[in-house]
């Protein structure tokens, strides 16, 4: 057998992973355990496989190697109760290498994902068409009306499910008024406060001249699917740090953060867009004379732990090895960039609002309490705690097409205790989880508005009259 990925990572990784004490923690917070009950499903279970294949007592495309894996959420909650700090998101990815480089036919959903992953997610003007036919057919009510349609009920159950997907990407709370919500994002500069809301000027002073934001000018990963489907979040993270004193950049040249290809064990192309990033993100701090040192900021949980996990990815690159670490150590949430500062309150919200964690920002990038932080600059929120906010959704790129039967009995779960909440609004920081809650609300007749925090916060600025030409 040649040697794998997973053994070259063994290799490297080694006494993390035959660190693992066999202790069980894990098992209670894995989302896939708790459903099945099968010891194979849950991490445990998956780093013995893992072992086995490396140390060539189990074929990489054995059927029980390729269905554990493949079930697996990515989520990471075991990372956070092992004791013994396996690595365990990086060990699955390569697991998934060794699957993806196999040549094994996986299904036909599999395929499909594997052509869209090579011959679109790398081509940028292609997915640029791409994006924007989907935001056409959103836009014009598509999917709502054929979910409302008698069309639907002949639909396969995964078809319903992909459409609901793309309807709850669309906005559902107000949008402010005025030139600024179409002109925040519209060249890639340095944008001062003075450009952007209006806010009290002892409050001005007192931001702007503050270290974070005088000496750490910003600079926004916009997303493919955050550009594509959910550009409002990224309009309303740039009014919220402007508002907060900080300028905001948006390099030119920017791709997929490479999520997507790393979960599904692509890791070239994870490479390819990693190294394309690095430029991008470099190439426009040299040209716009950006401090090297300004903040890479996300508002997707799943995009920034990717980021964030780029000095790991090219570790092995001798050009880009150095580049690499040193962006990932600048990347950052919203949430955690507004740590900084005293953020300032803006109007209160009347309906109930509750959170749920995305797994990735939680798991990946660290971030439990500054986005419950930033939601309490909301004057007077009504908010409810949702029970089992830590755990995952089911949503996991697009696990939910690919294993929809799993997905769907996580959601399930969510649903249920999002519906003991009486919340009215659901805010969740990843545009992934936005969309799974959303189209398992609408299918389970749940009224639920689903937002970014950042945009709840966006929108109480907007009713407090923070922003210019606003129509609150």
């Amino acid at each position: 057998m040649a040697l794998s990925q997973l053994t070259s990572t063994l290799a490297q990784e080694e006494a993390k992973l035959l660190a693992c004490i066999h202790c069980g923690l894990c098992l209670e917070a894995c989302p896939t355990y708790t459903i099945t009950g099968d010891e194979n499903d849950g991490p445990r279970g998956r780093l013995y496989l893992m072992r086995a294949v490396g140390e060539g007592r189990l074929r990489s495309d054995s059927a029980a190697f390729e269905r554990h894996i493949d079930r697996c959420l990515g989520c990471r909650a075991c990372e956070q109760v092992c004791p013994a700090g396996v690595e365990y998101g990086q060990l699955l990815e390569a697991a998934r290498g060794e699957l993806f480089t196999s040549g094994k036919t996986r299904g036909f959903s599999y395929g499909v994902f594997r052509l869209l992953l090579k011959h679109v997610w790398l081509q940028p003007s292609r997915l640029r068409f791409v994006f924007a036919v989907a935001r056409l057919f959103r836009d014009a009510g598509l999917p709502r009306a054929l979910l409302k349609s008698g069309i639907a009920r002949v639909l396969p159950r995964r078809i319903q499910f992909s459409l609901a997907l793309l309807e709850s990407s669309a906005a559902k709370l107000a949008k402010p008024a005025g030139p600024l919500a179409q002109a925040a994002l519209s060249e890639p500069r340095l944008v001062g406060v003075a450009g952007g809301p209006t806010l009290p000027t002892g409050e001005r002073e007192a931001n702007s001249d503050s270290p974070a934001s005088r000496a750490n000018p910003t600079m926004l990963f916009t997303g493919c699917v955050g550009e594509g489907l959910f550009a409002r979040v990224n309009q309303a993270t740039t009014r919220v740090l402007q508002a907060n004193g900080f300028a905001v950049e948006l390099p030119h040249n920017q791709v997929c953060c490479g999520a997507l290809h790393a979960h599904a064990g692509d890791l070239v192309g994870a490479r390819t867009l990693a190294r394309m990033n690095i430029d991008a993100f470099r190439a426009s701090a040299l040209g716009d004379g950006a401090p090297m040192q300004a903040n890479v900021i996300t508002n997707a949980g799943g995009c920034g732990a990717m980021l964030a996990s780029y000095g790991h990815l090219l570790a092995d690159d001798e050009i880009y090895a150095e580049q690499a670490h040193e962006f990932s150590e600048r990347v950052c949430d919203v949430s955690q960039q507004l740590e900084t500062v005293v953020v300032r309150s803006g109007a209160g919200v009347a309906e109930k609002v509750t959170y749920d964690s995305s797994c990735h920002l939680l798991y990946g990038q660290h971030a439990g309490e500054a986005p419950l932080q930033m939601l309490g600059a909301v004057s007077e929120l009504n908010f409810a705690r949702l029970e089992g906010s830590e755990k995952c959704c089911g949503g996991a790129g697009i696990y939910n097409i690919l294993e929809p039967e799993l997905s769907r009995e996580v959601l399930n779960e969510k649903l249920a205790n999002i519906r003991n909440t009486g919340a009215k609004i659901l805010a969740t920081g990843n545009p992934g989880c936005q969309m799974q809650i959303g189209a398992g609300a609408m299918l389970a007749g749940l009224n639920l508005t689903v937002c970014h925090p950042v945009e709840l916060l966006d929108e109480s600025y907007r009713r407090a009259g923070m922003y210019e030409n606003s129509d609150g």
